[in-house]
């Protein structure tokens, strides 16, 4: 698999990540050693994570596939910090609970260093500078090589990263920023993706394949094994689910039919090609929806294709988003 560098900095990572947010929770140990081998075996690298995921468990189920199955050093793993199980509050930025973190995600992945470790959100009751201090001793004491961000709007972004880069060497620059982006949510075109392709900062799409809808299985209904049939999860899909995506969707089933190929590789491979982006970060239920997934490598859409993506998808861009001589 092709490698690219992660933003402006020497770190390179495989050019589509593997997603571990159902680790421990509904996916088990079984699949997940199915899918860490057969991601490595295609040139895989980078391993996305959180201290929050499954509660823990996909950090601690990674830690225990590592080493048995694949070896460290060949891993680019990313985990994140912040996210809280608090309803009142839900992001804690401060250097205290940040660290405190990393140190018990490095003890359940069972390993002195991570190779990427982000903020998982932008939390407004801490001073940004506190938050990225924690960031700083993060890189300096060698428990993280790089360091990012998730979910920052385009302001939060450009502040952090601006912010880190005003004094050189005396702190670490972000390498990237995690975001969903596909398709179906191209809202970081507006202001997250020109910040960060201005700051040398590497955007990883989560959710590439719009939350699943992208693959096209909710074309005509809801399957009873998919995420829109889940009470817990069928919120989080059914806003993808309206008369524009619909246009989308078909759109690609289109362009997956005169291509050769299937509706997953064309999802994937318009967003990896995207300028800025370094990695999508595909979560799959077992290694064959992986497999499917990592096929992708192969295609490269034509210009004509991507136009045509382009222009059934585009989101409604006007001021202050444009410049304003041109409205």
């Amino acid at each position: 698999m092709e490698q690219r560098h992660l933003g402006r900095t020497g770190l390179r990572v495989s050019r589509i990540g593997l997603g571990t947010l159902t680790w421990g929770r509904d996916t088990d140990e079984h699949d997940a050693a199915d899918q860490l081998k057969a991601f490595w075996e295609a040139g895989g690298t980078l391993i996305d994570t959180a201290d929050v995921y499954g509660g823990g468990e996909a950090e601690y189920l990674l830690g225990r596939l590592v080493e048995r199955l694949v070896p460290r050093r060949d891993l680019v793993i990313a985990t994140k910090a912040g996210g809280v199980p608090d309803p009142d509050r839900r992001v804690d930025g401060s250097r205290g609970h940040l660290l405190a973190a990393l140190d018990a995600s490095l003890d359940r992945l069972g390993t002195d260093y991570v190779d990427l470790w982000q903020v998982h959100a932008f939390d407004p009751g801490t001073p940004l500078e506190e938050t990225l201090q924690a960031l700083d001793i993060a890189v300096t004491s060698g428990r993280a090589r790089y360091v990012g961000v998730s979910d920052f709007c385009g302001w939060q972004l450009a502040k952090a990263a601006t912010w880190q880069l005003a004094a050189g060497g005396a702190r670490a620059r972000l390498a990237s920023t995690q975001m969903e982006y596909s398709l179906l949510q191209r809202g970081v075109e507006r202001e997250v993706l020109p910040a960060a392709l201005d700051l040398g900062v590497g955007l990883l799409p989560s959710s590439p394949l719009g939350r699943g809808v992208l693959t096209g299985k909710y074309r005509h209904g809801t399957p009873s094994d998919s995420r829109g049939a889940s009470d817990r999860l069928a919120p989080f899909v059914e806003p993808y689910l309206d008369d524009s995506a619909t246009r989308i969707v078909d759109a690609v089933i289109t362009a997956a039919d005169g291509l050769a190929a299937t509706p997953v590789q064309v999802a994937l491979a318009w967003v990896r090609d995207r300028p800025g982006v370094a990695a999508p970060v595909v979560g799959a239920r077992n290694a064959r929806q992986l497999a499917a997934a990592l096929s992708v490598e192969t295609l490269s859409l034509p210009d004509e294709i991507r136009r045509a993506l382009d222009d059934v998808s585009a989101p409604v861009h006007r001021y202050p988003d444009q410049d304003w001589s041109t409205l």
